[in-house]
């Protein structure tokens, strides 16, 4: 049988039969889980950080590593937080991330745009700001 790299060349079509990018989350939208282990680790090729990685246990006794998104996070060992699918594109064996804002996980703070992705709340001014933005002239 040929590799899925061979079949491409050739253009054959194989049928990836209840194939998923996050298996551990059991076809779920996300999942609890415990920190087990808080670390740092360093991108591939062209890229140069330290990008902050998460060792986490899931309810359903799977262990996986989650990135840690946003700037600053107040998260350490034994703490519950809630994992969902989407990998860290330069990070090998990295193909879940955390919730921020979700159970013990800190969101971000100081954060005006995509706010629910790092789950900051509204601030106070925000209905300011929206007057603000849509000001009628009345000539």
């Amino acid at each position: 049988m040929a590799t899925l790299k061979q079949a491409l060349i050739r253009k054959i079509n194989y049928n990836r039969i209840n194939f998923s990018r996050t298996p551990a989350l059991k076809k779920r939208p996300q999942i609890k889980g415990i920190v087990t282990k808080v670390t740092t680790m360093s991108p591939k090729k062209p890229n140069s950080a330290s990008r902050h990685v998460a060792k986490v246990k899931l309810t359903n006794d799977i262990n996986v590593t989650a990135r840690v998104p946003g700037i600053g996070y107040v998260c350490s060992k034994y703490n519950r937080v809630m994992v969902n699918g989407g990998r860290a594109n330069d990070l090998p064996g990295v193909g879940y991330s955390l919730v921020r804002g979700v159970y013990d996980f800190s969101p971000v703070i100081f954060k005006r745009k995509r706010r629910s992705i790092y789950g900051t709340g509204r601030p106070d001014n925000y209905t300011k700001h929206i007057r603000r933005c849509f000001r009628v002239n009345k000539n």
